[in-house]
C-alpha cells in the first residue's frame, strides 16, 4: 500500500516538472477526444435525422403483387435433374393485383399497433394547358394515410380530406404545381397507360422536399385509381407501419411465407443508403483513431525522455526496494494521469463544439424550414471517446515504462561512480 502511494507521488512529480510538456501532451489527448465527440455527435445524428425522415415519410412494409421468384414450368416440376429444353414458353396473362386484399388487411390489423391500408398504383400522364408530365398515381385511403406517412405534415394548400368530398380530386406536389403551372381547383387531364382520360380538381398541393416525389407522385382516391386504370375492385399493394420500425424487416419475411408475394420492408428498399452509413462510421472511427494515435505520440515523446533523464534515479529507487512493476507502474500512471486529464478537457471541448454547432440555424433549397446540424446528444460518443483516450494515453506509455523496469541497478550505479 505504501509503494502504491509513492508511486503515485512520484508520477505526478515527474508531470509537474515538466509542465509544459505534460501540457502538450494533455492538449494534443484534449482535443482529439474533444473533435471525435463533435464529429461522431454530427455524423450519428445526421444518421438518425436521415433514418427517421426514411421511416416517417413511407411505409415500414409494402406488400406488392410480385413475386420474387418466377412460377416453375410443370415441365421443370415433372423431370426436375432432367436437362430438358423448353422454346416458345409464353408468360400467362393474370390480372394483376393482392388476392382477397381486404382478408388480408383483416389479419393485418388483428396485430396490435399495425396500421395498414389498400393501394392501388399506376403510371399516368397529366396534362394541363398544353404540357403534360409523367407521374405515378396512387389510389389510397385518406383517413389512413395520415398515419402511415408524412403527407399531411407536407400539405402547403388543400388537404387529403378534400379527396373525399370532391369527385375525381387530386393532390399534386409543389414541382408538379410549377411545371405545369397548376393551382387550386384547376382542372387537369389524367391519361392512364389503357387510354383512359378523367379529368380530375386539384384539391390539395404538398412539399415533401424530394423531387421524386413533388414532381413525380399524385395522390387520389383508392375507388378513383380503380376507375382511371380500369382496376375495379383491385388494390395491387399494402402498404404496413409497425409500432416499432426496426422489426421491419423480419415481419416483412413472414408475411412473404404466409402469403407468396413479395413484401419490402424500408430497410431492404434503402440497404444501400443505409450500408453508406456503415462505410462512412468506419472511416470516421479511423480518422479519429488516427488522430488518438498522433496524441499518444507527445505522451510516449515525453515518458520516454523522462526514463532517460532519470535512469540514476531508477536505479537507486530498485536498491532501495522498488521492484520492476513499481517502476513500470510509476509511468505507467503518468500515461493513465494524461489519459484522465486529457479525457475530461476533451470531454468538456466536445460539449462547447456541440453547443456551438446546435446553435447555428441555415437555409438550404429543397428543405421546407430553417435548418441546423442534426446532432446526436447521446453519451455514447463520449464514452467511446474516453475509451479512446485511455486506451492510447496507456499504449503510449507502456514502452518507456517496460523500457525503466528493464534498468540494471548496478550498471547504472557502477557507471556513475
Amino acid at each position: 500500500m505504501l509503494f502504491a502511494k509513492v508511486n503515485f507521488e512520484i508520477a505526478f512529480a515527474h508531470l509537474f516538472n515538466r509542465r509544459r510538456q505534460s501540457l502538450v501532451s494533455v492538449l494534443g489527448v484534449a482535443l482529439g477526444v474533444g473533435f471525435f465527440i463533435a464529429t461522431s455527435s454530427l455524423m450519428q445524428g445526421s444518421e438518425n435525422d436521415f433514418v427517421s425522415r426514411l421511416v416517417d415519410s413511407q411505409p415500414h412494409i409494402t406488400v406488392k403483387d410480385e413475386f420474387r421468384e418466377p412460377a416453375r414450368q410443370p415441365v421443370f416440376m415433372v423431370h426436375e435433374k432432367g436437362a430438358v429444353s423448353l422454346k416458345g414458353v409464353k408468360p400467362r396473362e393474370y390480372l394483376r393485383g393482392v388476392k382477397d386484399y381486404a382478408g388480408k388487411l383483416e389479419q393485418l390489423e388483428a396485430v396490435p399497433g399495425v396500421i395498414a391500408a389498400p393501394a392501388l398504383a399506376g403510371a399516368s400522364i397529366v396534362r394541363y394547358g398544353g404540357e403534360e408530365r409523367n407521374v405515378t398515381v396512387l389510389g389510397i385511403d385518406p383517413d389512413v394515410e395520415p398515419r402511415l406517412t408524412t403527407i399531411e405534415e407536407d400539405m402547403r394548400e388543400g388537404s387529403l380530406d378534400a379527396l373525399k368530398t370532391t369527385a375525381n380530386g387530386i393532390v399534386i406536389g409543389r414541382g408538379l404545381s410549377d411545371r405545369l403551372h397548376l393551382n387550386m381547383g384547376d382542372l387537369a387531364s389524367v391519361i392512364a397507360p389503357s387510354g383512359n382520360t378523367v379529368l380530375m380538381k386539384v384539391v390539395g398541393i404538398f412539399r415533401a422536399g424530394n423531387v421524386l416525389l413533388d414532381e413525380g407522385q399524385a395522390y387520389v382516391l383508392l375507388k378513383d385509381a380503380q376507375v382511371l386504370l380500369n382496376k375495379p375492385n383491385i388494390a395491387d399493394r399494402l402498404r404496413i407501419k409497425l409500432p416499432d420500425p426496426n422489426t421491419a424487416l423480419a415481419f416483412s419475411r413472414q408475411l412473404e411465407q404466409r402469403w407468396g408475394y413479395k413484401a419490402e420492408s424500408w430497410q431492404e428498399v434503402n440497404e444501400d443508403i443505409l450500408g453508406l452509413f456503415v462505410v462512412r462510421n468506419a472511416i470516421l472511427y479511423t480518422i479519429v483513431g488516427a488522430i488518438m494515435v498522433v496524441a499518444s505520440f507527445g505522451i510516449f515523446n515525453i515518458i520516454s525522455t523522462v526514463v532517460m533523464e532519470k535512469r540514476r534515479d531508477i536505479a537507486i529507487l530498485m536498491s532501495m526496494g522498488f521492484r520492476a512493476a513499481d517502476i513500470r507502474a510509476i509511468f505507467l500512471v503518468q500515461g493513465f494521469i494524461v489519459g484522465v486529464i486529457g479525457m475530461l478537457s476533451g470531454w468538456a471541448i466536445g460539449w462547447g463544439l456541440i453547443s456551438i454547432l446546435a446553435s447555428i440555424e441555415f437555409e438550404v433549397e429543397g428543405l421546407i424550414d430553417a435548418q441546423g446540424f442534426p446532432l446526436d446528444l447521446g453519451m455514447t460518443q463520449f464514452v467511446i471517446a474516453g475509451a479512446f483516450a485511455l486506451v492510447s494515453a496507456v499504449a503510449a506509455a507502456w514502452l518507456p515504462a517496460h523500457k525503466a523496469s528493464q534498468v540494471r541497478p548496478v550498471d547504472i550505479i557502477r557507471g556513475a561512480a
